[in-house]
């Protein structure tokens, strides 16, 4: 049975208190519409996570709460700019048909690439730029996930959206 994988980086964050620790960081209004736009996306393609696993730092959140979507929700620390390895090991612990990952670059946009068997001939999949997202199909259960297992069903960045 098959099993649909978003992987998804955060909207545009603000930097403008510097006072502020990094995972404290909100986004911006250029974030929150395109956090909106992205969870419009995902309901049309009809592209609803039952899991969505994400980082605990606020523009994380926040982009999770803007996207407007529900689904069993996990804020874990490991996620906070992760690796691709950590991320996948997270994703091997995952239950359900469609799963979320919400993360940080450069580990979000590396593990979408190496996922992958074959890249989205998208003009920015290659930087996975703020809100990036791909949803791909995955033909195995979750703990057996592995890289280049995943096939592209579609990609989008918000600047397509909006």
């Amino acid at each position: 049975m098959s099993k649909t994988l978003i992987v998804m980086r955060h909207a545009k964050s603000s930097w403008g208190d510097h006072g502020l620790a990094d995972i404290e960081r909100p986004l911006n209004a250029r974030g929150i519409a395109s956090a909106k736009a992205i969870g419009e996306w995902l309901r049309f393609g009809k592209f609803e996570p039952s899991l969505a696993l994400i980082s605990n730092s606020r523009r994380t959140s926040q982009t999770w709460e803007e996207m407007g979507l529900s689904a069993e929700t996990q804020f874990l620390p490991e996620l906070y700019h992760a690796a691709a390895e950590t991320i996948l090991r997270v994703l091997r612990g995952a239950s359900g048909d469609c799963v979320l990952v919400l993360g940080h670059n450069p580990g979000i946009g590396d593990f979408a690439a190496r996922i992958l068997g074959v890249a989205p001939s998208h003009d920015r999949f290659a930087d996975y730029p703020t809100g990036a997202t791909l949803v791909a199909t995955v033909q195995s259960e979750w703990s057996d996930l592995d890289w280049h297992s995943a096939t592209t069903r579609a990609f989008t960045v918000p600047r397509d959206l909006m």
